[in-house]
């Protein structure tokens, strides 16, 4: 990947681990984004729904699409929430906590090979260059770089 621009090795990365998953979920009738999905919900007392968009990075109506097909499948109930009218809690059922393992699995030995193949401190570099690049966004620091003196560049990299 030599001489690469960083976001094009980010996109990349993300497009081959996004279709790995999607081709080992299909092998469930699943999707990846239901795998990450059943990750979410807490398996004892639910998860708000609304909680659950920003939890996995995930626009609301991409969310309602998952959520309906994986309550269709079986893999989740809705109820009310009782402290909040308004709301819905998300809840797994007893197939969705069987699909969830079968998620959590297949998340561990995705990290599991690749902490075969990569030193741990080569995976702690990568962990913090993503932490910076995370950080630089969430704070708006890309493309408002008349805004950044160095004092904010150098707290960043020493985080």
């Amino acid at each position: 990947m030599k001489n690469k621009t960083i976001d094009y090795i980010l996109r990349a990365t993300w497009q081959a681990v996004s279709r790995m998953y999607n081709e080992e979920a299909a092998k469930y009738d699943a999707t990846m984004a239901t795998g990450f999905a059943l990750l979410s919900i807490d398996r004892e007392v639910g998860t708000p729904s609304t909680a659950l968009g920003p939890r996995m990075g995930m626009e609301a109506t991409s969310l309602t699409r998952t959520l309906k097909s994986m309550e269709e499948k079986g893999l989740i109930i809705r109820k009310k929430n009782p402290e909040d009218g308004r709301g819905v809690l998300i809840y797994l059922t007893e197939f969705g906590r069987e699909k969830r393992e079968l998620s959590k699995n297949t998340v561990l030995n995705f990290n599991e090979t690749v902490r075969k193949h990569v030193s741990e401190e080569k995976l702690n570099n990568f962990m913090e260059v993503a932490e910076i690049i995370n950080e630089l966004i969430q704070n708006k620091n890309i493309f408002n770089q008349q805004e950044n003196s160095n004092d904010d560049i150098a707290k960043i990299q020493n985080h």
